[in-house]
């Protein structure tokens, strides 16, 4: 059994994933507007450039991602945050850095009693994450 996230957005989703791709060194996997599915007439035309669905594979891992259709309205994202453990210091620094810019740190990173380092912030795209680097490799 593997659990994937699936992330929602009020419009974001494109460029949030094409973010996420280059931050996480990524790729991603699936990339569809909803004007490139059977859905498209389902839709109204100003929305048919969001995205229906998307998949960003990093690794092993997935995350997967949409915008909310008109019928379905962004209530926003709250109770979780999306965890990423790194085994590298200079690695949960970069990724740190590169989600926090535009966005807002929530507990920067540092040392901690269980972790090298550990942070949480909320991104642009109003994502919150948590980086843990728990030994430097």
């Amino acid at each position: 059994m593997k659990i994937d996230p699936y992330l929602t957005f009020d419009g974001q989703c494109g460029p949030a994933f094409q973010f996420y791709a280059k931050v996480l060194n990524g790729t991603l996997e699936a990339f569809m507007s909803f004007a490139e599915s059977p859905a498209c007439d389902d839709v109204p035309e100003e929305f048919r450039d969001k995205i229906m669905h998307a998949r960003l594979a990093v690794g092993d891992q997935v995350i997967m991602g949409s915008d909310c259709p008109p019928q379905a309205p962004f209530e926003g994202i709250s109770g979780i945050c999306i965890s990423i453990n790194v085994d590298r210091i200079v690695e949960a620094e970069r990724v740190f850095n590169a989600l926090a810019e535009g966005g807002q740190v929530q507990m920067p990173l540092e040392k901690t009693f269980w972790a090298e380092r550990f942070g949480m912030l909320m991104d642009r795209f109003g994502v919150p994450w948590m980086i843990n680097c728990e030994k430097d490799a």
